[in-house]
């Protein structure tokens, strides 16, 4: 059930070849006010971290370049953990990258406040048909403008470790679904005596509950105004009952990444483990030789299987002077090859159909892409990514609210107080 990365890598490549000749960029009629005789350059902050799609990614801006001698790009690295400051200090300081690679959820704020460029018009049609208006719609600002092109998308999902399913004689859901009553049952079947089924890092929770909430009808937004009810916190509840009431998820690993937790799943320690859909790049390349594993039907709570789609994206800085080039170069990028080899290095979904159906087929569904794309189908915008402070209240009063509510430190009243009374100190 693994494939070997250098196997990945190499389709990428082949992939990656294909799309220069189709470019009609290099007669884009752009260019003539360079700096170096008529070449313009362009700079394309990525946020890639992941050693396939670093890779990936430089392939792209290499064929464009090769196809675009007169709109030249260059490739800046930056990283998801200080980007949305490092964004803060660009634009006030007039040196943001022409090109910015960030998330749906933290681009609003930015584009409320008008730093960045209005994409409507500049966007091909084949660009905005390839992508649903619900996807759409997580990037588009008050005004109606597009700020964005949306990339690729996460969805939590469950992993198996399907040796240790088979150990406990406890066979492996299926279905297009998986309830999360069925869910936490999995969890006590599979624990074994004196352990735990789950194992879950939640260090940074924020996310990855307010993302499964909407599969309860938690929206915590309206409009500007936050509703913490019932069906918001029964994401929380849930995790906290099977951390301290029926003890089938292991308390220790809430307080720790994704990653801390990894060897545990490894190790059979915990025979099932939640994470971001990106984590399996991180299991094709860490487990241990042998190892068995496998995607579980996507989690439904009582709206079904619906999650957030918080895609990552690509923005155009509207201090540019190269917004049309800029633009043109986000097209590119966007083509269903381009997108279906970047989604294969991160193990993420591709926001357009043409890319999905490529994963689809180059990967053949082995290796749990067929659930983790099928985990896809269920993402449409939340109402928290149009919140303009969102990413404010995430950092300071969201995160911490549920850091001590999950180390069993303060009652869901308590939680419920902190998040609600958190937003209101901003408004």
């Amino acid at each position: 059930m693994r494939t070997r990365t250098s196997a990945s890598v190499a389709a990428v490549a082949g992939l990656l070849a294909l799309p220069i000749a189709l470019t009609g960029c290099s007669a884009f009629g752009v260019g003539d006010d360079g700096d170096d005789g008529g070449k313009v350059t362009l700079t394309f902050q990525s946020l890639a971290y992941q050693d396939s799609t670093i890779a990936a990614t430089q392939e792209i801006v290499d064929a464009w370049n090769e196809a675009n001698p007169d709109v030249q790009v260059e490739l800046v690295q930056g990283s998801w953990d200080n980007v949305h400051d490092q964004l803060v200090t660009q634009f006030q300081g007039g040196t943001a990258p022409d090109i910015i690679h960030d998330e749906s959820a933290d681009i609003m704020g930015f584009a409320e406040q008008g730093y960045l460029a209005d994409l409507s018009d500049p966007l091909s049609d084949d660009t905005k048909s390839a992508v649903s208006d619900d996807i759409w719609g997580t990037v588009t600002a008050s005004d109606g403008s597009i700020v964005a092109a949306p990339t690729l998308l996460q969805s939590y999902v469950v992993f198996a470790n399907t040796d240790a399913f088979a150990d406990a004689g406890v066979e492996l859901p299926a279905g297009d679904a998986l309830a999360w009553d069925d869910f936490q049952s999995l969890a006590t079947q599979v624990a074994g005596d004196g352990g735990f089924g789950l194992g879950w890092g939640l260090q940074q929770p924020t996310a990855a509950v307010m993302n499964l909430s909407l599969g309860f009808d938690g929206t915590y937004f309206d409009g500007d105004a936050i509703d913490v009810g019932a069906n918001e916190l029964a994401v929380p509840e849930r995790i906290h009952a099977m951390a301290y009431e029926d003890g089938s998820l292991d308390p220790v690993s809430l307080t720790q990444s994704g990653s801390d937790v990894l060897p545990g799943f490894f190790d059979g320690k915990y025979p099932m483990y939640v994470a971001g859909n990106y984590i399996a790049q991180q299991i094709t390349e860490s487990a241990p030789e042998g190892f068995n594993w496998a995607v579980l039907p996507p989690l439904a709570g009582t709206a079904g299987a619906v999650q957030a789609a918080n895609p990552q994206t690509m923005s155009v800085a509207a201090e540019s002077e190269h917004v049309e080039e800029s633009a043109a170069f986000i097209d590119f990028f966007m083509q269903p090859e381009h997108q279906a080899a970047l989604a294969q290095g991160d193990w993420l979904i591709p926001s357009s159909t043409a890319a999905r159906d490529l994963v689809a087929e180059q990967t053949a569904g082995y290796n749990g892409w067929g659930a983790i794309l099928a985990s896809g189908e269920g993402l449409s915008a939340a109402p928290f990514q149009s919140a303009v402070n969102y990413p404010q209240w995430k950092d300071q009063y969201a995160t911490p609210a549920l850091q001590q509510y999950l180390a069993d430190e303060i009652t869901v009243e308590e939680l419920q107080a902190q998040l609600t009374d958190g937003w209101n100190s901003l408004g």
